[in-house]
């Protein structure tokens, strides 16, 4: 496993910076290879390959493809300086496909290989430090979940890093055409293709954007979440400190997520059950840019936003909403039936319009009337 060398240059700029030194830190980029082929695995091609610029996946290749594709749209602009790019880079990985086979091929024996479910990764990879041009190569490959074989390119040897690996290393320090291979892509094609790949990509892997950072908690007695979102690329980290120390208690941290312009949000909630009020004002929610950039929030009562005040006044006047409500439905409805009534009245004949007493009436005019 590689040591990781962006919090060690972090704490060494902050010293600088402490000690009125300005200094400028050296950004690495990386190109890398990953490598899978399996046999026998169900609804998983033999063989897959995915190639990352600093970390971001921009080919993608398996075996139940005609060609390798790009997986960002700039990675298309290689075809104007090789218009046969793709035809190339797919062939190439097809052999890369087929050293794989020939490496288990030559490893079955040792590993008591009898047949089934077999998985082998592979990782190679390079990283260019842009100021001092420096390269530094890593190679590894895995079976069936665990770590297998290194490549050490200074000695040119297999580093056995399983009990079963130790024999395939002896096969493999004998495969010279092989070592041959390794050592000319380590020391010519690594570095060119990452500058190559860095140069057409600026725009998007060079971009550096820093989030909005807020201060968010449900209720009283919810643990305070510190969200960070808009920030790009995704290699950062999100933290609490308290007194310039980071903290790892009382902590949960959360996934990097994607946004849907492209960006990306994370958040940590920090537990405050056992905060006393006079020392809010020593913890700090940090965020933290791969290249060194960095945002900083302390811990204000003031600045956190919640809803819930709000929330506990809608819920206080609820009733004499209802109340206001029902006494309106109630006032509408007695309208229209004391309408209706008006209504029915005014249609309707009165009693002395009655037809059965108005013919009476006429009866007893005509009797007065022939007598």
């Amino acid at each position: 496993m590689r040591i990781k060398t962006g919090q060690v240059t972090m704490q060494l700029c902050t010293a600088l910076f402490l000690l009125g030194i300005s200094a400028v830190a050296p950004v690495k980029h990386s190109l890398e290879y990953f490598y899978t082929l399996s046999s026998e695995a169900p609804n998983f091609p033999e063989f897959v390959a995915v190639i990352l610029v600093d970390e971001v996946q921009i080919i993608h290749y398996n075996r139940n493809m005609k060609s390798a594709e790009p997986k960002q749209d700039w990675v298309n602009k290689i075809t104007e300086d090789i218009p046969a790019y793709w035809e190339k880079r797919t062939e190439r990985l097809k052999l890369n496909q087929e050293m794989f086979k020939s490496i288990i091929e030559t490893a079955k024996p040792c590993l008591n290989y009898t047949g089934g479910l077999y998985i082998v990764q592979g990782i190679l990879s390079c990283d260019w430090d842009d100021e001092s041009d420096e390269v530094n190569v890593f190679t590894q490959f895995g079976y069936d979940g665990e770590d297998f074989l290194s490549l050490d390119m200074k000695t040119q040897t297999w580093i056995p890093l399983h009990q079963q690996a130790v024999v395939v290393k002896e096969l493999l320090d004998n495969n010279k055409p092989l070592l041959t291979y390794f050592k000319h892509y380590f020391t010519q094609e690594c570095r060119h293709w990452l500058k190559k790949f860095l140069n057409y990509g600026k725009s998007s892997l060079m971009r550096k954007d820093l989030p909005s950072v807020s201060l968010l908690q449900k209720t009283p007695s919810s643990p305070l979440t510190c969200h960070a979102t808009g920030f790009y690329p995704d290699r950062a980290d999100l933290f609490w400190k308290k007194d310039e120390e980071e903290l790892h208690e009382d902590v949960v941290k959360g996934e990097i997520l994607p946004n849907h312009d492209g960006s990306f949000q994370m958040s940590v909630d920090l537990d405050l059950s056992g905060l006393k009020d006079e020392d809010w004002g020593r913890y700090s929610c940090v965020f933290h840019l791969a290249v060194g950039q960095e945002v900083s929030k302390r811990l204000d009562k003031r600045d956190i936003r919640t809803n819930w005040r709000e929330k506990r006044s809608r819920d206080k006047g609820f009733p004499s909403a209802v109340v206001v409500g029902l006494l309106l439905l109630a006032i509408i409805a007695l309208f229209l039936l004391w309408r209706r009534n008006i209504q029915t009245s005014e249609s309707s004949p009165s009693s002395g319009e009655d037809p059965a007493v108005k013919k009476e009436i006429s009866e007893k005019q005509t009797m007065l009337q022939t007598t």
